[in-house]
């Protein structure tokens, strides 16, 4: 009896045990919903009265008002509002705010962008002069999370540059940056990056085409977070059988937002003109026997290490599926 009676007590405690660990974990959950919440209402309040601080002050500039008349109300506003209110609203903070609304003067773009923007990226883009440079970085950090950190490494390594979406017209790059950050729509130049990195990857001299595969693959996430969060891994050198031939595809990647498999092939030397026959051949097998219903159609990427510009636009690889690195 009296070990009928521990066995109900200790069954008891676990029961207990067990409806506290889960109170717990329901009201832990609800407190980081709702520090999350907010968060993003103040992070949206500060980017908003930046704004509006910007706009009212930008007027001071505009109509019969003289520049000088324009700097001197920002340096007596500024000294009053940082009494008031501390460092944040300072003469440099207060002339940030003003660019802030002449860089963006489109408050719908602007609360579109704070969704994911907090203003210290804000801070961190505005010193970009080229309008569509701008909105390319602003439109990537949104859909992609970047940090703070993030941002600058990416500004740095001139991505923008590098992206095929900057050698488009400029119609075309502001129609593909506008449906990437309102509709989040990845387009395949907006994707496709100049891989001519080998300095990046710590390659000198001489190296193969394994020394280049190596390289991407021991520094994996690095080149993953270039191309993007939705960028993943599935294989390295695929092997399929075709008319009793053994074939081996370098790198094989899925991109979630592109929603269609990327193949990587790498190539030492110049671009020749049988490697789009091999690459076409690669493309064709994924497209019977790896896409699935809902899929793109599969694209390639192809890394040559020296440039041959005149055979690349010959072949016409604009016209189809496969991308090499050094197209205009």
């Amino acid at each position: 009896m009296l070990n009928y009676r521990r066995e109900s007590i200790m069954k008891k405690e676990i029961i207990v045990a067990n409806n506290i660990d889960n109170i717990y974990d329901e009201i832990n959950a609800l407190i980081r919903e709702k520090k999350t919440d907010v968060k993003k209402v103040v992070n949206d309040a500060i980017i908003s009265l930046n704004w509006g601080i910007g706009k009212r002050l930008s007027a001071e500039f505009t109509g019969d008002n003289k520049p000088e008349y324009g700097k001197k109300v920002v340096a007596e506003v500024s000294k009053r509002l940082e009494q008031e209110y501390g460092s944040g609203f300072d003469k440099t903070s207060i002339s940030r705010m003003i660019k802030f609304y002449q860089e963006f003067p489109d408050f719908e773009k602007v609360a579109t962008l704070s969704q994911q923007l907090t203003w210290s990226h804000f801070v961190e883009i505005l010193p970009i002069h080229d309008e569509l440079k701008r909105d390319f970085y602003a439109a990537m950090c949104m859909q992609e999370n970047w940090s703070v950190r993030t941002l600058r490494e990416r500004k740095k390594s001139m991505l923008y540059e590098r992206t095929a979406i900057s050698k488009k017209p400029e119609e075309t790059i502001k129609n593909e940056i506008a449906e990437l950050r309102d509709d989040g729509k990845m387009s395949l130049d907006l994707f496709y990056r100049d891989p001519y990195m080998l300095d990046f990857l710590g390659l000198r001299d001489t190296y193969s085409e394994k020394d280049l595969e190596n390289a991407i693959l021991a520094e994996l996430e690095k080149f993953i977070l270039e191309m993007g969060s939705d960028f993943a891994f599935l294989a390295r050198q695929k092997h399929f059988v075709l008319d009793g031939k053994d074939y081996y595809m370098d790198l094989l990647f899925y991109h979630r937002g592109l929603k269609r498999l990327v193949l990587v092939e790498l190539k030492l030397g110049e671009f020749e003109p049988q490697d789009k026959g091999q690459v076409e051949l690669y493309l064709r097998w994924l497209e019977k026997n790896e896409r699935v219903e809902g899929e793109e159609s599969p694209v390639a990427l192809i890394l040559c290490a020296e440039k041959s510009q005149e055979t690349i636009e010959l072949m016409q690889l604009d016209h189809g599926n496969i991308i090499s690195p050094f197209r205009n």
